[in-house]
């Protein structure tokens, strides 16, 4: 079940005026099957406290690169059901309930990506179970080659798991902190140079998001 709100549509309906009509929609990310959450099963396992994004699904890559300028007009999220017993045990050892966003990302040389935009987090426990599309208020701006990442600064049911090495995200820990899970290392401030050293296999991020392109 996917949900919405009527800002989905307001947003998209918007880019529909004199020469949108060249503009083209393309979900960032989306898989071609889709991949389900790991909770409530156990183990239930959850990103935290940091910002990633899939590098790599079987032979393809780049799943989250930008293919051309635009903007974010929405994100969305496939979340699992976690239990009572699992919801408070990540609550509180993960800072809080469960939130996130998307952040822009900019690469450079190295692993080394810029933080160009964020959008406003969203509080995720009205949606475990769902997928939940987000619309924007503000659009975020993006050009060809730049990343769009999950930021989660909390913990969110969101990893998928049970995959081959050839499927891996990429965090924004430090070089010795990647079995950290606690330290927060999620990626909110405009501007910021972060190394995603930190490489994840055998799982997959369930959110993508929806760009309209540049006419």
């Amino acid at each position: 079940m996917t949900i919405s709100t009527s800002i989905g549509a307001a947003a998209v309906l918007s880019l529909g005026g004199p020469g949108a009509a060249a503009a083209r929609v393309t979900e960032i990310g989306k898989p071609a099957v889709a991949a389900v959450p790991s909770c409530p099963t156990s183990p239930c396992l959850a990103v935290s406290r940091t910002t990633g994004f899939q590098a790599k699904v079987g032979t393809s890559r780049g799943l989250f690169t930008v293919p051309r300028d635009g903007k974010i007009v929405a994100w969305t999220i496939s979340l699992g059901k976690p239990t009572r017993k699992q919801i408070t045990f990540f609550n509180t050892n993960e800072g809080g309930a469960a939130s996130a966003g998307i952040t822009i990302l900019r690469p450079g040389k190295h692993l080394v990506y810029r933080v160009v935009d964020n959008s406003p987090l969203v509080a995720l426990t009205p949606y475990f179970g769902l997928t939940a599309q987000f619309p924007l208020d503000r659009t975020l701006a993006v050009k060809r080659g730049w990343v769009v990442a999950l930021t989660v600064p909390t913990w969110a049911p969101a990893l998928a798991v049970g995959f081959r090495n050839d499927t891996s995200w990429r965090a924004s820990r430090a070089k010795s902190k990647c079995n950290d899970t606690t330290t927060q290392s999620a990626q909110q401030r405009n501007g910021t140079l972060i190394q995603f050293y930190c490489l994840y296999r055998t799982a997959r991020l369930t959110y993508s998001a929806t760009l309209i392109s540049t006419p």
